[in-house]
């Protein structure tokens, strides 16, 4: 692997964005974020003073939650549906170190 890959990598889970530049890019609110924090479906690192502080990767989920919530499913369905898809990425990454 080449070192600016392994940046790129690390980079995609540096937690940078504010709620609010978050809420932006994502084009939510705030309060929509803390909602989505709250039922589990995004974990955003936090500061030693407890400021919400989201990643690349975190952004890309939102985006996922969103597009699902435009397909019709409510926050249970949105939440049963990343759980596979999470659970299905660590069995394709278990299996990828196994060959």
């Amino acid at each position: 692997m080449k070192k600016s890959e392994r940046f790129e990598d690390s980079d995609e889970h540096r937690a940078v964005y504010t709620i609010s530049v978050a809420a932006e890019i994502v084009g939510a609110g705030v309060q929509t974020l803390r909602l989505y924090e709250t039922r589990g479906l995004v974990d955003p690192a936090r500061t030693a003073g407890g400021t919400r502080r989201y990643s690349r990767s975190d952004i890309e989920r939102l985006h996922r939650v969103l597009a699902l919530i435009d397909s019709g499913l409510n926050l249970a369905g949105v939440e049963m549906v990343l759980n596979l898809q999470d659970e299905n990425a660590k069995l394709r990454s278990q299996r990828k170190e196994q060959t």
